[in-house]
């Protein structure tokens, strides 16, 4: 793992996605978690202070080590008891129903292999589970999309994999989810080809099957 990756990317991350409206998004999202928890693409802990205070003990998975340095200084802040493992979302290494929550935000648009990773959370879930997710993606306007597939290559190369032309909504569908709530919206002070936002909640569909082809499209 080169130094880039593993030292100065995230620090980047951690203040791109800190401030006062991203926390509220972040509360908002989590408010209504439950049960056992499972955060996938944990990064540097951005979430942790923003669980609801029945929430004691959540596993959380992130394949790059250096978010170390960053989240176990968040975790010894924390009232909450944090199994912290460097683990691909990709492969879990949980037993099938395991979690009541599956928790993401801003990390689907980096995996490369989503599909796959969505029908890990789907494994793991347990039944009536949910997935809450808060992630950006591809807008609904044509003239954005032109830019986003453009800037494209330069944003996987400068934010690790990180990709702006996902439609999240599709992908989830497709992979054997249906939503029980769905936001699409512009982050305000952003510009608008990274900050289209995707936030919700979904289910499994328990009476469809994946769509396996759904991720091809839009690599």
């Amino acid at each position: 793992m080169n130094i880039y990756r593993r030292v100065i990317f995230p620090r980047l991350l951690d203040l791109s996605l800190s401030g006062e409206l991203v926390g509220r998004y972040r509360r908002e999202l989590l408010a209504n978690v439950r049960g056992i928890v499972l955060e996938i693409g944990f990064g540097t802990g951005l979430n942790l202070s923003h669980y609801p205070e029945h929430i004691q003990t959540i596993t959380v998975v992130d394949p790059n080590p250096g978010m170390g340095s960053l989240a176990r200084r968040r975790m010894a802040c924390s009232s909450i008891a944090v199994d912290w493992q460097v683990v691909d979302a990709q492969q879990l290494p949980f037993p099938n129903q395991s979690f009541d929550s599956v928790v993401s935000t801003w990390t689907l648009c980096s995996i490369p292999d989503l599909a796959r990773a969505l029908q890990e959370i789907q494994r793991v879930l347990r039944v009536g589970g949910k997935l809450f997710f808060l992630e950006h993606g591809l807008s609904r306007d044509p003239q954005i999309q032109r830019w986003q597939h453009r800037l494209n290559p330069i944003q996987k190369v400068i934010a690790d994999g990180c990709n702006l032309n996902r439609d999240m909504a599709q992908l989830i569908r497709g992979a054997g989810f249906q939503f029980e709530e769905l936001e699409q919206f512009y982050m305000p002070n952003q510009p608008k080809f990274i900050g289209y936002l995707y936030r919700g909640i979904a289910i499994p569909d328990l009476e469809r099957k994946p769509e396996l082809t759904a991720f091809s499209s839009v690599i």
